[in-house]
Parts: C-alpha cells; sequence; structure tokens
C-alpha cells in the first residue's frame, strides 16, 4: 500500500470514528429526560481519563447524569458492537463469497444462534449454569446453522452462490419455525424467545456490555487478520491456491470465526437482518474492496447505522419501543430486492 494510499485511509478511518463518538453523544440525548448536547459531552468526559479533567458539570443535575451513565449509555454502546460485529461478518461473507449479497442473516448464522440462545432459555441452562450459557449456545447454533448450509450449497469442491442463498434462506425459514414451535410449547418464556426473533436492546445494562465486548472485539480483530487472504481470494480460488493459500481452510476458519462474532452479537441483542447486507456494500462503493480498510470502515459504519436505527426504534412511537430487527428489516428489504434486480451474477 503506498503513502498516500495509506494516508487516504488513515484519514477515512479517522473520519468513521469520529462520525460514530458524535453520533453516540447525540444519540444519548434523545429521550423523555431532557439533556443537551453539552451536557452528554461533559457527562461522558467525566469518566474518560486525561479529558476528565476539563469537564464541567456545574450545570448537570444528578438524574441527568444517572439517565444517561446507567440507562442510555449502555444501550447505545451495545448497539454500536452489535452493528460493527453484524457488519464485519457481512463483509468477511461477502468477500469470501464474492456476492454483495451474502449475509450472516440471509444465510442462516442469525437465525442458528437465536435458536441456540432459546432452547438455553427454555431448557434453564442460562439460570443454572450462568448466562455466559447463553452466548455459548448461540455460537453452537450458529456454527450448526452455517456448516449445514455450507454441505447442502456444496456441489464436489464448489460452493455456488445461487444454492448457498437459497440454502440460507430454506435453513432460516426452517430454524424460525422451531423456535416459533419452542414458543408454543414453553409459553411461560415466549417473551424471552419473542426478543430474540424481533432484536432489541431495551433493558441493556453494563454487564450486558462487559459480556460482550471482548468476544465481539475479538471476532473482528480476528476477521482482520485473514484481511490479505480475502483481498486473494477475490482474485479466484485457484490464484489464491497458487499464492499460497489453503482455500478450503481459510473458507472453514472465517465460517467459524464469523459465526463467533455473530453469536456474541445475537446472545445480547437477538436476531437483526440486514445489518451484514447493507453497510459492508455501501462502504465497498466508498473506499473498495481492499479487506485492510474495508473490514474497519465497515465495521464502524455498521455501529454508527445500528446506533441511528435503535434511536428511531425507541424514539418515533414514543412511549412504544419497536424492535430494532423491525427497523432494520425496512430498510434492508427493499435494499436486498435493488441487489436482487441490478446484480446478473448470482446464479453463476
Amino acid at each position: 500500500m503506498d503513502t498516500n494510499k495509506r494516508k487516504k485511509n488513515i484519514l477515512i478511518s479517522l473520519t468513521f470514528i469520529f462520525s460514530l463518538g458524535i453520533i453516540m453523544i447525540f444519540a444519548v440525548t434523545i429521550g423523555p429526560a431532557n439533556v443537551s448536547f453539552s451536557q452528554a459531552a461533559n457527562i461522558i468526559g467525566s469518566k474518560i481519563p486525561f479529558i476528565n479533567n476539563i469537564s464541567d458539570l456545574s450545570n448537570v443535575k444528578n438524574s441527568q447524569e444517572t439517565i444517561i451513565l446507567q440507562v442510555r449509555l449502555p444501550r447505545i454502546i451495545l448497539s454500536a458492537l452489535t452493528g460493527m460485529a453484524l457488519a464485519a461478518v457481512g463483509t468477511t461473507f461477502q468477500g469470501l463469497l464474492k456476492n454483495p449479497m451474502a449475509d450472516p442473516y440471509i444465510i442462516g448464522v442469525s437465525s442458528g444462534s437465536a435458536l441456540g440462545a432459546s432452547l438455553a432459555i427454555v431448557t434453564g441452562v442460562s439460570i443454572s449454569i450462568g448466562y455466559f450459557m447463553v452466548p455459548f449456545a448461540a455460537f453452537i447454533g450458529a456454527l450448526i446453522s452455517i456448516f449445514t448450509v455450507y454441505n447442502i450449497a456444496r456441489i464436489g469442491n464448489k460452493i455456488p452462490v445461487y444454492n448457498l442463498l437459497l440454502s440460507g434462506v430454506a435453513l432460516s425459514s426452517f430454524l424460525s419455525a422451531f423456535t416459533s414451535l419452542l414458543m408454543i410449547l414453553n409459553s411461560n418464556e415466549t417473551s424471552q424467545i419473542l426478543y430474540w426473533m424481533l432484536g432489541s436492546f431495551s433493558g441493556k445494562t453494563w454487564e450486558h456490555v462487559r459480556i460482550a465486548f471482548p468476544f465481539i472485539t475479538l471476532g473482528i480483530l480476528s476477521l482482520y487478520f485473514f484481511s490479505r487472504e480475502l483481498n486473494l481470494l477475490l482474485f479466484g480460488e485457484s490464484t489464491a491456491q497458487n499464492l499460497g493459500i489453503n482455500v478450503e481452510k481459510t473458507k472453514k476458519l472465517l465460517l467459524v470465526l464469523g459465526s463467533f462474532t455473530v453469536a456474541s452479537a445475537v446472545a445480547v441483542s437477538g436476531t437483526i437482518g440486514f445489518v451484514g447486507l447493507i453497510v459492508p456494500h455501501s462502504m465497498r462503493l466508498i473506499v473498495g474492496s481492499d479487506h485492510r480498510i474495508l473490514i474497519p470502515v465497515a465495521s464502524l459504519a455498521g455501529g454508527i447505522f445500528m446506533v441511528f436505527t435503535d434511536t428511531i426504534a425507541r424514539t418515533v412511537l414514543s412511549p412504544t419501543e419497536i424492535p430494532v430487527g423491525i427497523i432494520t428489516a425496512l430498510f434492508g428489504a427493499p435494499f436486498f430486492i435493488y441487489l436482487l434486480k441490478t446484480k446478473k451474477t448470482i446464479g453463476s
């Protein structure tokens, strides 16, 4: 990467980091309690090392500080983390499969995660063993789901994208139906299971952030580690193989890492679709297909998109809250139709 391109990429990354920070501060000001942007910035800044000494809390009420730090901020941080995770996985899957319609929701990973988490809830293991059992069950569900889709779609040593998408849609429908059956058979846990199916950040606390942060961060960094391999795969599997890439091993590793990352997000947010479809495709148009810059920028953009949609979800019909998965679907479904109409290589 030449010096000018590296400087440009750094500038783009810093712009998205700054934008994410601004929209997060703006989002914490929105709600029934009146808090200004400057008050929110000072409250948050008072908890950040090196800038806490310049934060002015003289015009901030204790109730405002409690609302920002204990109610709104953990929810917004968690929504940003979830958006980053889903966008990073979507970017990886699109690069791996060389198709902009590959998405963890569409190919069944999110549905598998939600089913795994739902089984952990209805069997009671999340209570008897601990909350970490829910993310673990979500990961197992995602892993089983993606490898089922992988093996159904495979023809010899190849995986036609058309087969993969159809297999993913079919399996996702089957898993959603099974989850619905769990709701009928376990009426006491219906509201909890419905939460996983629709996706929501309502009632999230710092405990959820502490649980999700290390797993999501590890997942995104692991995916970024394979940026070079993803770049080489864009030239074709034969070329990548000739350049020393173990293609099948790389595919399996990325599928596992992607499943792990999605499961970490789904375990605290439920099933949220289309983030991994819209954001990576849009960012690819802005920064190109180099995954060394595309994965971090798409991750940041995913965080921005999720904070934006979650803010809509909790305020547009206030005091009633809409599950954020509904909002992302309203954005994502038309976008998916657009891709279907404009991309002519899906069946190749």
